[in-house]
């Protein structure tokens, strides 16, 4: 499953030495933690999170077809520390005013 990430994320960013994937076995599942140089980060989370949402469905298909279960997070070195861009929630989601 990393060698699919891997691929995908290599074919979105400019430095594809500099992509990494961490493998931990959580919660019944696989957590991958998706790291890229810093200036790829928003080449793969994407506008508005559309690419990594992609990716993060992607491979919780390819996983599920195994049996398993998988999330994706993006390391994001930018801001304090490695810290890991979550999942959009959709309750943190306010509608705009009219």
């Amino acid at each position: 499953m990393d060698s699919l990430i891997v691929y995908i994320a290599r074919a979105l960013v400019d430095k594809a030495d500099a992509v990494e994937v961490r493998t931990t076995s959580v919660d019944g599942g696989m957590l991958y933690e998706l790291k890229v140089a810093p200036e790829d980060v928003g080449k793969v989370i994407g506008r508005d999170g559309r690419t990594v949402n992609a990716l993060r469905t992607v491979v919780a298909a390819a996983a599920l077809k195994k049996g398993e279960k998988a999330r994706v997070e993006i390391l994001d070195d930018r801001r304090n520390g490695s810290t890991a861009v979550p999942p959009p929630s959709p309750a943190s989601v306010e509608p705009s005013p009219p």
